[in-house]
């Protein structure tokens, strides 16, 4: 972290986070806890770390790297915004909470002020913790959910191909999903009652059922190409 700076509220009275680099983010990392929020409003699907090959749960805002496709007018997100969209430029060292002075959600101009006069924590860093301590404790039980998937095999590709009026072809390549199909008619019994006792089949569900989502995200692309929306 040697270009960390721990966050302090002398050294930092001025300093104020902006949502303004959401509109880059295309794919925004999950945690299970934040299945049933983000369901409502983005598809979820799994997609592989690019260093570990892992498989990792993630809104998926956009169709291609850079695109965000669920901004409302004023540039903010109208749904859930994800921790990790709330926590950018902020990671958490030690018992401390370190900065990136050079993310682009930092600054001393737009955005929502830190501190408060008094050197109190800010609504906006209030809720900068509160997504600190989501992902901290919800990465390594989302990590286990993942592996439960992986064990019982219901993990699997999906095909995300389009094709817009402006002539213009996508294919997505390397995200996956859950199979309904390998939970309703391959898994025992057994496996299924401790999916349903451990709150898995909760979210199972709520993945499945937020692919609903992704005819939108083409929607307002193909808009977007056609010169109808921003």
């Amino acid at each position: 972290m040697a270009d960390m700076e721990l966050l302090d509220s002398a050294r930092h009275a001025a300093l104020r986070v902006s949502a303004a680099p959401d509109r880059n983010r295309h794919f925004v990392q999950l945690v299970a806890d934040e299945f049933l929020p983000a369901a409502l409003h983005y598809p979820i699907l799994f997609a592989r770390h690019p260093e570990t090959g892992d498989l990792y749960p993630g809104a998926l805002m956009g169709l291609v790297p850079e695109e965000n496709l669920c901004l409302g007018a004023n540039g903010t997100l109208a749904g859930y915004r994800a921790a990790d969209l709330e926590r950018q430029g902020f990671y958490v060292s030690g018992e401390n909470i370190a900065i990136d002075p050079g993310h682009a959600a930092l600054g001393q101009g737009e955005g929502d002020p830190i501190f408060e006069k008094d050197g109190d924590a800010a609504p906006a860093l209030q809720r900068i913790q509160a997504a600190l301590r989501r992902l901290h404790r919800g990465l390594p039980e989302t990590e286990a959910f993942v592996g439960r998937l992986l064990a019982h095999k219901l993990i699997e590709p999906i095909d995300l191909s389009f094709r817009f009026d402006n002539g213009e072809s996508l294919r997505l390549d390397a995200l996956y999903t859950i199979s309904l199909d390998a939970l309703h008619a391959h898994l025992p019994d057994e496996a299924a009652l401790a999916l349903f006792r451990s709150g898995d089949l909760q979210l199972i569900y709520a993945q499945t059922a937020s692919v609903r989502h992704i005819p939108f995200l083409a929607r307002r692309r193909n808009d977007r190409l056609s010169g109808l929306a921003a």
